[in-house]
């Protein structure tokens, strides 16, 4: 028997919050060098499947001057969190899917009390 679990908060504006702080850590940790020193390459284009992705295309559009840094890092936000409201929809169709809040301080308990 398989027992599927989902853990997220259920206050969506943690969850938003916890998007930001996220994004802001990849951009502190270089991620728009990394996405430069692709962009630089000269081989890859905006149009790949792997330059689409979210983060990815936001830095790519500020690398071309189509945005500045505080757009990029808007949008950026924008569509991880468009993302996560997608993946959460996806989710839903699971059948006897367990949900539990990250914001349980007995959330290993809960997860416990639900395994056979």
């Amino acid at each position: 028997e398989v027992i599927s679990f989902a853990v997220m908060p259920k206050d969506r504006k943690i969850l938003h919050k916890r998007i930001a702080q996220r994004y802001q850590i990849m951009l502190q940790q270089g991620f728009v060098d990394e996405v430069r020193r692709l962009f630089a390459r000269g081989d890859l284009h905006q149009d790949l499947p792997s330059i689409r992705c979210v983060g990815y295309r936001q830095v790519w559009q500020y690398l071309q001057g189509e945005m500045d840094y505080e757009e990029m890092v808007e949008r950026g936000i924008i569509a991880t969190r468009q993302l996560a409201k997608r993946q959460v929809t996806w989710l839903r169709s699971w059948p006897d899917l367990h949900w539990l809040d990250t914001e349980n301080p007995n959330l290993l308990q809960s997860a416990l009390k639900i395994l056979p």
